[in-house]
Order: structure tokens, then C-alpha cells, then sequence
């Protein structure tokens, strides 16, 4: 075995321990120097499969030889068996998200339709988790804005509680109060809200239409209510029987889009991807009844060097992972690998048999080329959008680099802003863009330690010497200083990097340095760079109009650069010190709510930091507290009647 082309140190040590690796199934993870995860792998025999990694580089496809560059270590996991190393696979996959294995593009859990069938007045809305809690999950679908767009069609066509303006609290109200809102007067809500409206069986069956027309049932819906219909009409209800008629004239319009298949009479899954130069979309065509009631594209990373089958074995995986239903007929545009295993689990997870097939001819082919042009047209899309988004950031950045002749494009730009009221809570941000867009897992946030008042210009010298003195450390430059060890705020980023992520983020230095502010803020920013020897660094302010109509740059010891209005630059600099903006208000905002929520509760007698928690708990806000009843804070564990009376009095 060649092991010139890892990072391993020990070679001898590393291969007595290969050498110990059993032939059994089970799950290897390889890890880098840092113990950082890089890949995780699944095998029936994990000593042969782990020993193929290091055989000739030529045989390795370019992602894998990138993989094993890096390899320095490894932890294995012997299960009982295939099945068993399947599914523990997907879970370390779905935890770690490591960065040389097929992933789902979007790290958020896919949105879902969510039916509350277990409560007495069930809601229908979006969520991204699927519980155990006896509701009914529709989905997943690839966007928000799917999910948003069959909410509005849902509750046009069956009139159920409004998705996001019908909360519990607003229910309840309303029930008190003995009427209805405005939805039940525009015909979007039957009005359970107010006793008498409508019966339990009355909504229980809108409900459980809902959930048929989501099955692909809508014929069944149809004519029961026509019947609904000819029966107001012999009653002489001609105003119900009109309402009726359009719900059925507006379902059947719908049905008209779907695409009926008539000799495939099950439900079942059509998957087909296109893949182009790294990038990879996967199609899912559900079909409900032999009706194509939705289709969904989902975009695939780390596909570089990886064969057809193992992209498709990878999406099967992860996407049926958390899938509330899994239809008992899978149809593919190729094979997958260990296609038995995969039939089994989806069996286990779903209670009936699932059949995998790659179709070669017929209609069921015809559906997997219509998958697989969906597909390639969303590829389309998303390359074309991700050319013209990636010209338009080089121009910015070629502009950017003219105006303040700088030696090169800034790929990596941070930007910081400062934010207070009087000086109280100051924080402030650093946001980061590279190569003209936001990288998020790098954003930190800063409290201000050693300014008192509202002092911008030394709140700033504070951060940029604190980020600064970070770099230093992990550049090796210098030893940890007492007092400037990492916040508690940035323990972890926006998307949860770990510590020592975060460590190698701080070690990333930018080729631009922005500051909220003018002359001052650019002289502050620059003497802390000084100080610290990072001097390579050209910093520039950004002064905002009145209006923030205006946005000029502001350099050392020079005139303002007034920027175009049609300038390419200005529209990047403007998104940068809005984002800057936006993190630091919403930091501080955060705190001040936190703050001002603390001292209210505690400058009232009786309620002590039990019965605060307890409160906060319960309520969520100071707000919600203050409009809650007596007898619904008295509920609250801990609480006694008389301490809510008081709290209401004092609130």
C-alpha cells in the first residue's frame, strides 16, 4: 500500500492498525490531522474496502485522491449487519455532514405539510420536523415556497383554520369572544372558532379531505361533493349549492394539471437526476393514484468523481431518511448499489413491501425520461443563475479593485458595524463575503468589554483588535492573551461550526477590510491592524447618506470616493454593510429584549428566578406574559393565584 500521498505521520502504526481492521460489515470514518471528519463509508468486508483507498493514485477518481491527501486517521464501527451498517451510515452522514460525501444541498431539514389529525380542531401548516405525535406529514418538498403556494391552494378549495393567521391564542380568543374573524366572512375558514358555526364531523371532514386531495384522491372528493351539492339544491340551499359547485369546479381544474397515467394504477416514485461538471439535480416525480399530484427537484453536493450509482444510492438514502410516507413502488433512472439492503430498510421504516425497479421501455420509461428532463432543465436554471450571479460579482469586484487600486480581487471581505442605544448593550459584527457572497458559517458577533458610553470609534478598535489577536493565535504568531479568549457568543457561528472550525475560520484573513463609519472609524480600524502587524491589510470606510441614499468610500488621509449609482461596486458594498448592519441590530436587539425582560420580572416581589423561568417557559415573551389571564399564569408550575394577581397588577 502507497501511503506517500496522505497526511498520515506514523505509517507503520497506521497500517498495524489497518492490519487489525476485521472483515465484517460495518462503518469507517476517515478523519484529517485535526480529527476533523472528512468522509463516512459503509462495507460489507471494512478491512478490504479500507485498504483500497491506498493503492495507485491513478485508479482513484480526482475527489477521492483529494480525500486520501488527507486522510491521517480513522475510527471504525463493527455492526451485525449490512442493513445495520446502512442505517448507521445515514445517521453519522446526517450529524456531520462531511465534506467528501454525497449531501443534500440544503443542511435544513426539507419543509413538510403537517396535519394536526389528533387534535379536536386540527390545523394544517408547514414544518420542518416530523414527529411521532399521531399528526399526518405530507411532503417533503424542496422549498418553502412550495410548501406556501398548496397552503393557499388547500385552503381555498376547504376552508380549514388559516395556516399562519390562526394560531391557539388567536383561536381562543375569538371562541371567547363568540366571533369569528375576517376569514370566515371571505369563505377561507368554516369558523370553528365560534360554537355553532360548524360541527366537529362538519370540519372533521374538510380535514380528511385535505388529506385525500394530498393523496391524490381527488375524484373521491369530487363526488362527494356533488352529492353535498344536488342535495342543497333539492333543499332549496342554492347559496351552499353555488359554494359547492365552485369548490368542485376548482378541484377539478387542478386535476386537469396533473397528469393522469392510465394503466399505472399504484402509488409510486419516479427519481431521475441530470449532472453536469460537479453539479447534480435529482427529480422526484409523486404519483398518487396514477396522477402526477407533485414534483419536486433537489440539488445534490460533493457528486465530483462519484458514479451515477452512487449519487442515486446517496439521495435514496437521505431523502427517504425522515420521509413520512414512502409509496411501495420506486422507480429509477439507473441501479443502485446494494439495491436488496436499501428495498429492505425502506420495508422496515415503511411497514410494506417496496419494490425498486430501473425501467427500460413502456410508459413507466416514459415517466423516468420525463424525471430526468425536469431534471436537466433545472440545471439548467441553476447554472445559468449561478454564471450570471458569479459575472456579476467579478465586475464588483473587479471595480472595487480599480477604485482603490488594490493589487488583486478582494475575494474575502469583512465587514464590521457597531450597534447601541446610548451606549448601552454596544455589540457589534463582522460579516464576511467571499467572492461576492455571504459566508455565514464565518459571521462572528462581539460584546463591547472595556468601552463604556456610546463610543463607536473605541468599540471598534476593541473588536478589530480582538478578532486580529485571534488570527495571530491561530497563525502561530503569538500566545492566547488573558481576557481575550473567544466570546461566549461565538462558541459556535450561524450554522453551528464547531470550535475548532471556528479556530481555522479566525486564521482566514481578508484581502478587504470594511468599517461602518468615516475617517475616525477607518483610523481606529487601522491603528489596531498596526498594532498587531497585519499592516498588509487596506481598510476602507463606508459613509452612508442622511437617507442612506449615498454610499462613499472612505480611505485613510484621501478624498471620498462617491460611487456611481449604477455602479456594479455600489450594489456590493451596499449588501455588505447592510448584512454587517443587520447582524449587529439583531444582536443587540436580542440582548436589550433579554435585559429588559430580566429586570421587569425581577423588580416585581414573589416572582423569583424559579418562578421567572418558569414564567419564560410557559409565556416566551414579556408580551405574551402580560396578556395571559390569571387563571393561565396561575397554571404555570410554581405559580399560586395570589402571585398572578400581583404579577397582572404590576404588568
Amino acid at each position: 500500500m502507497d501511503l506517500s500521498h496522505t497526511a498520515i505521520r506514523d505509517h507503520t502504526a497506521f497500517l498495524e492498525r489497518l492490519r487489525l481492521v476485521p472483515d465484517q460489515p460495518g462503518v469507517y470514518l476517515w478523519k484529517d490531522a485535526n480529527g476533523r471528519l472528512l468522509y463516512v463509508g459503509k462495507s460489507k468486508r471494512l478491512r478490504d474496502r479500507m485498504r483500497s483507498y491506498f493503492g495507485s493514485p491513478r485508479s482513484l477518481s480526482g475527489k477521492t485522491r483529494r480525500l486520501v491527501s488527507h486522510i491521517a486517521d480513522f475510527d471504525i464501527i463493527v455492526t451485525q449487519s449490512e442493513l445495520e451498517a446502512l442505517l448507521l451510515e445515514m445517521n453519522l452522514i446526517k450529524q456531520h455532514r462531511p465534506p467528501y460525501n454525497i449531501l443534500l444541498k440544503d443542511d435544513k431539514t426539507y419543509p413538510y405539510i403537517k396535519v394536526t389529525v389528533n387534535e379536536d380542531w386540527p390545523r394544517v401548516f408547514a414544518t420542518r420536523q416530523v414527529l411521532n405525535d399521531g399528526a399526518r406529514y405530507f411532503g417533503p418538498y424542496a422549498s418553502p415556497g412550495s410548501v406556501y403556494q398548496a397552503l393557499d391552494v388547500l385552503n381555498r378549495l376547504f376552508a380549514f383554520r388559516p395556516p399562519y393567521e390562526c394560531k391557539d391564542d388567536k383561536f381562543n380568543r375569538h371562541r371567547k369572544l363568540g366571533k369569528p374573524c375576517l376569514y370566515y366572512q371571505m369563505r377561507r375558514c368554516l369558523g370553528p372558532c365560534v360554537p355553532g358555526l360548524v360541527t366537529k364531523e362538519a370540519y372533521r371532514q374538510a380535514i380528511d379531505a385535505v388529506c385525500r386531495f394530498l393523496e391524490g384522491k381527488s375524484d373521491q372528493i369530487v363526488r362527494e361533493l356533488r352529492a353535498q351539492m344536488e342535495q342543497a339544491a333539492e333543499q332549496l340551499e342554492f347559496e351552499r349549492a353555488a359554494y359547492l359547485r365552485d369548490r368542485i369546479q376548482a378541484i377539478e381544474k387542478i386535476s386537469e394539471r396533473q397528469q393522469v397515467l392510465r394503466t399505472v394504477d399504484t402509488d409510486q416514485d419516479v427519481i431521475a437526476f441530470a449532472r453536469e461538471e460537479g453539479s447534480a439535480v435529482v427529480q422526484v416525480l409523486f404519483i398518487r393514484g396514477g396522477k402526477l399530484i407533485n414534483a419536486e427537484p433537489f440539488t445534490l453536493q460533493g457528486t465530483e468523481g462519484e458514479s451515477d450509482e452512487a449519487l442515486l444510492t446517496s439521495f435514496l438514502t437521505q431523502f427517504y431518511q425522515d420521509a413520512p410516507n414512502i409509496p411501495p413502488n420506486l422507480l429509477l433512472a439507473d441501479h443502485v448499489e446494494e439495491p436488496m439492503i436499501i428495498a429492505s430498510w425502506l420495508q422496515q421504516k415503511s411497514g410494506h413491501r417496496v419494490e425498486i425497479t430501473v425501467p427500460r421501455r413502456g410508459e413507466k420509461r416514459q415517466l423516468v425520461e420525463l424525471a430526468a428532463n425536469n431534471a436537466r432543465q433545472k440545471l439548467r436554471e441553476i447554472r445559468e443563475q449561478w454564471l450570471n450571479s458569479e459575472q456579476r460579482a467579478v465586475a464588483a469586484l473587479s471595480e472595487l479593485r480599480d477604485l482603490l487600486e488594490l493589487p488583486a480581487l478582494p475575494h474575502r471581505i469583512e465587514c464590521y458595524d457597531v450597534s447601541n442605544i446610548q451606549g448601552q448593550h454596544s455589540v457589534a459584527s463582522m460579516v464576511v463575503f467571499e467572492r461576492g457572497s455571504p459566508r455565514p458559517a464565518h459571521y462572528r458577533r462581539f460584546k463591547i468589554k472595556t468601552v463604556s458610553g456610546a463610543n463607536d470609534v473605541a468599540s471598534l478598535h476593541e473588536v478589530i483588535s480582538r478578532r486580529f489577536r485571534r488570527a495571530a493565535e491561530a497563525l502561530g504568531e503569538t500566545q492566547t492573551v488573558t481576557g481575550m479568549v473567544a466570546d461566549d457568543d461565538n462558541k459556535t457561528s450561524e450554522t453551528g461550526n464547531t470550535d475548532q472550525q471556528a479556530l481555522e475560520s479566525w486564521a482566514e484573513l481578508p484581502d478587504l477590510l470594511l468599517v461602518d463609519g468615516g475617517q475616525a472609524q477607518v483610523a481606529a480600524a487601522s491603528a489596531a491592524l498596526r498594532d498587531l502587524g497585519f499592516t498588509q491589510i487596506p481598510v476602507v470606510g463606508v459613509a452612508k447618506g442622511p437617507d442612506r441614499n449615498r454610499f462613499d468610500l472612505i480611505r485613510l488621509d484621501c478624498e471620498p470616493l462617491v460611487l456611481a449609482r449604477d455602479s456594479k461596486a455600489l450594489a456590493l458594498i451596499q449588501r455588505i454593510d447592510e448584512e454587517a448592519h443587520r447582524f449587529a441590530i439583531t444582536y443587540h436587539r436580542k440582548l436589550r429584549s433579554k435585559a429588559t425582560l430580566r429586570s421587569s420580572l425581577e423588580d416585581i416581589p414573589g416572582i423569583g428566578p424559579k418562578r421567572k423561568r418558569a414564567l419564560l417557559k410557559a409565556f416566551g415573551s414579556l408580551d405574551a406574559i402580560r396578556q395571559a389571564s390569571i387563571d393561565e399564569l396561575a397554571a404555570v408550575p410554581g405559580m399560586t393565584r395570589k402571585a398572578a394577581e400581583e404579577l397582572k397588577s404590576l404588568l
